[in-house]
């Protein structure tokens, strides 16, 4: 028998659906509620909202889990690769190694970008953030590419934009940096792997060759995979958002950078490392700090500590913050910002007002660490998280397609003047 829950309203009661995931997960359906009692809901930022069904991602932020297509991030993390990672959000399973050599060269086919582009950058003063450079490349990408306007093309269409996108985001990342630095650019080398040939674009120079250091390699595959998709959030519902318009994927990928550039979600890492020059530039009293954050009448919080879902750790964080310690050891740097970001870790995983409330370091803390190690500047780092969370955009963009998920229209309760008469003049 099906489940329902009941609305009682005005004399008349509502049978409302039940909906029951895989995890046990429960919704009640509300679907038709306006066509049949002319009420909606209310529910401001969507927090309590579920806007689709899904088989890409599941999250349990009571529980700290975190799977993709039922793999566990710990699994995913150990023992597959970016590229294996983006396979199985995209395509649904992970890839033999037959499929995944073909995906390899897939990609690597493409990661070139049109000459025309170059002009575009030309464009750009050296100040453009390159957030924005990013995002209007990609839209640009339409135009290089018309026929992807279309998002309902046969699958492998579809296939050959989604193989562009994955081989000339990095690209056209680098080259954001390279024309903020005012370098010349470096172009790809299909001779490397995804990650090698990213650094390579970033850091490489006509007059000496990029000197790849494993570590950094790994950390930055796995930071990639970390990143790779996270449910319903900011920049993947806009993603469907605007693909419900039948915008191409081009468009929407270009919507979900937009939002990733926010603050409240894509710049969390970024804003670690902020905290952590002004902690130093007070003098570096990491006690000070901790002390104010334990004020509750202080407005100072730790950046990098808890986690808006997760409620009692960022699964994420175990996992990176082993390639963290690697990447420090392996470059040897000696920068006074990272010490005092290593002591507020130390505080925090012992310190009792911590532990009992949670606030362990996330993602967030690890990541801005080690891309600041690396060499990144800040203004990438949410560049870097574009790149990484693409997979993730590009699978919700496809499945919403595949679900032909009608155009999104959410309601809203007006609370402005009613009916005025117009002035006499």
């Amino acid at each position: 028998m099906e489940k329902t829950a009941q609305l009682h309203y005005d004399g008349k009661v509502y049978e409302l659906p039940i909906i029951e995931g895989t995890e046990n997960e429960k919704a009640i359906d509300i679907s038709k509620l306006r066509g049949e009692s002319g009420l909606i809901t209310l529910d401001v930022g969507f927090k309590n909202t579920g806007s689709t069904t899904s088989d890409i991602t599941f999250l349990d932020g009571e529980k700290g889990i975190l799977r993709h297509r039922g793999y566990s991030i710990e699994d995913l993390a150990e023992k597959s690769t970016f590229l294996e990672v983006a396979h199985l959000l995209i395509y649904g399973e992970l890839p033999s190694a037959t499929e995944l050599a073909k995906f390899q060269h897939d990609i690597s086919m493409h990661t070139l970008v049109h000459e025309d582009v170059r002009k575009i950058f030309d464009g750009f003063p050296a100040t453009a953030h390159p957030m924005g450079v990013l995002s209007s490349l990609v839209t640009s990408l339409t135009a290089f590419h018309p026929e992807s306007l279309d998002p309902n093309r046969n699958s492998e269409a579809v296939d050959l934009t989604i193989h562009r996108l994955l081989a000339k985001l990095p690209t056209l990342a680098a080259w954001s940096y390279k024309n903020g630095q005012g370098h010349p650019l470096v172009y790809p080398n299909n001779k490397m792997g995804y990650i090698e040939n990213f650094m390579n674009m970033m850091f490489g120079l006509p007059t000496d060759e990029y000197e790849v250091n494993p570590a950094v390699i790994e950390a930055l595959d796995k930071l990639l995979i970390l990143h790779a998709d996270h449910e319903q959030n900011c920049s993947a519902a806009t993603v469907r958002v605007v693909g419900s318009s039948q915008a191409s994927l081009y468009v929407s990928i270009s919507g979900g950078i937009n939002a990733l550039w926010g603050g409240l979600h894509g710049g969390a890492n970024q804003k670690v490392i902020e905290m952590l020059e002004m902690i130093k530039a007070d003098g570096g009293d990491v006690k000070k700090y901790i002390d104010k954050a334990k004020d509750p009448n202080d407005p100072f919080r730790l950046m990098g500590f808890g986690h808006r879902v997760y409620k009692n750790f960022d699964p994420r964080a175990k996992i990176i913050k082993k390639h963290c310690d690697n990447v420090l050891n392996s470059l040897g740097v000696n920068d006074k910002t990272l010490e005092i970001a290593k002591h507020l870790e130390e505080v925090a995983l012992q310190d009792e007002y911590f532990i009992e409330r949670k606030l362990f370091p996330n993602v967030d803390f690890y990541s801005g660490i080690i891309y600041r190690a690396i060499g990144f500047p800040v203004d990438m780092f949410t560049v870097l998280f574009a790149i990484g969370r693409l997979p993730g955009w590009i699978a919700q963009w496809k499945e919403s397609r595949e679900q032909k998920q009608a155009i999104s229209r959410p309601r809203q309760i007006y609370t402005g003047h009613t009916l005025r008469p117009y002035p006499s003049k």
